[in-house]
């Protein structure tokens, strides 16, 4: 990896570390708060590389709210239930009523 990927995935971890507890936000929003428009997958490669570095990667899901990155975390459902743990409906990998539970970093701003 370049100093700048990394710088960037720094950039990602500080914004994740920001998702209050119970809300999750998309790969997409940080991306866009970040100024990489179109760094969605980047953003999915930060968060898969975040273990043991005290970013709650958990809040971080798809556009659409499906929980595209849980086969990065260990165990079976580890992901889904870090988000039931926080008061987060979850059926069939999708986060129950996202619009609702979505927080968007612009708010930072």
């Amino acid at each position: 990896m370049t100093p700048e990927t990394l710088n960037f995935f720094d950039k990602v971890y500080e914004v994740a570390r920001q998702i209050p507890y119970g809300r999750v936000t998309s790969y997409g929003a940080i991306a866009n708060f970040l100024g990489a428009k179109h760094g969605a997958r980047m953003v999915g490669y930060a968060m898969n590389g975040s273990h043991n570095k005290d970013v709650p990667a958990h809040r971080v899901v798809n556009r659409k709210g499906l929980l595209t990155g849980k086969h990065h975390f260990q165990g079976t459902n580890l992901m889904q239930q870090l988000l039931e743990n926080e008061g987060l409906e979850v059926v069939e990998n999708q986060i129950q009523n996202f619009d609702k539970v979505f927080w968007d970093p612009i708010q930072l701003l």
